[in-house]
C-alpha cells in the first residue's frame, strides 16, 4: 500500500475530490476541514504527507505549519494557495513547506507534486542513518563525520544543519527557512548567520570550499544540498 496523506480543506467539494483521486492512486486518505481538525489528525495519524490549504476556518495554513513544526513533526507539507498570492508562497515555504499548488489545480500536476516530495522522502528515510557523498561519510546515529577516513568534528548546530540539508536533498532552500528550521523560529538571525554556517560545512566536508560540489549556492534563493557531484 502507498502512503498515507492528510487532506486539510474547507471546501468539501475539492476534499471530495481530492480523496476520491487520491484513493484511487492507492493512498491512504484523511480529512479535516479545518485547521484545528487538520493539527489534531496530523498529531494522531503520523501521515506521510500533508495537503494544507492557506485558507482554513479556526486555524490558517500558516498557523498549523508553523505548529506542526514547533511540534517536531517533519512529514512534508504541500500548501494549496490562491492563484497570484506570491507572498502566502513565500511564506509558507520559509515555515518549512516543501512545496505549493495554486489553485486551481490540474489532477495530474497535484500527483506528479505529491510523487516528486514522498520520493525525496523516501531517499532520506533509506540514509537515516548513513549518508555518504564525496569524500564524506556520516552517522546519524552516533553523530560521527569521516572525510576522507579521518575524523571531523562538527558542532550540534553544524550537525542539525547538515541533517536538515539531508532531509531536504536537491531542494533549494531560503536562508529564513534555514534559520527557523534549524535554528527555531524565535532565533532572531540574519541571513549572514547561515551563509557564515554554509562556509564552515563547506571548509570541513568539501573537497575545494571556493568550488563546491555538494553545498551549492542557488541565485536569489538560498542554498541546496546535492549527492552527486555536478558534472
Amino acid at each position: 500500500m502507498k502512503e498515507s496523506i492528510l487532506i486539510v480543506e474547507d471546501d468539501r467539494n475539492i476534499a471530495a475530490g481530492l480523496e476520491k483521486n487520491l484513493r484511487f492512486e492507492g493512498y491512504t486518505v484523511h480529512v479535516a476541514p479545518d485547521g484545528q481538525r487538520g493539527l489534531e489528525l496530523a498529531v494522531d495519524k503520523q501521515p506521510d504527507l500533508v495537503l494544507l490549504d492557506v485558507m482554513l476556518p479556526e486555524m490558517n495554513g500558516f498557523a498549523v505549519l508553523r505548529e506542526l513544526r514547533r511540534l517536531e513533526l517533519d512529514m512534508p507539507v504541500i500548501m494549496l494557495t490562491a492563484k497570484g498570492e506570491e507572498m502566502d508562497k513565500v511564506r509558507g515555504l520559509e515555515l518549512g513547506a516543501d512545496d505549493y499548488v495554486t489553485k486551481p489545480f490540474g489532477l495530474a500536476e497535484l500527483l506528479a507534486r505529491i510523487e516528486a516530495v514522498l520520493r525525496r522522502k523516501r531517499r532520506y528515510e533509506k540514509n537515516t542513518e548513513r549518508l555518504s557523498f564525496g569524500d564524506v561519510v556520516v552517522d546519524f546515529e552516533s553523530r560521527e563525520v569521516e572525510v576522507a577516513g579521518k575524523r571531523v568534528e562538527l558542532t550540534s548546530r553544524e550537525f542539525e544543519l547538515l541533517r536538515f540539508f539531508a532531509r531536504n536533498e536537491g531542494r533549494a532552500l531560503g536562508r529564513q527557512e534555514i534559520l527557523n528550521r534549524v535554528w527555531g523560529f524565535d532565533y532572531f538571525g540574519t541571513d549572514r548567520t547561515v551563509d557564515n554556517f554554509i562556509n564552515r560545512l563547506r571548509q570541513k566536508l568539501e573537497r575545494d570550499a571556493a568550488s563546491p560540489r555538494h553545498f551549492l549556492t542557488v541565485r536569489g534563493v538560498g542554498y541546496k544540498f546535492v549527492l552527486e557531484e555536478k558534472k
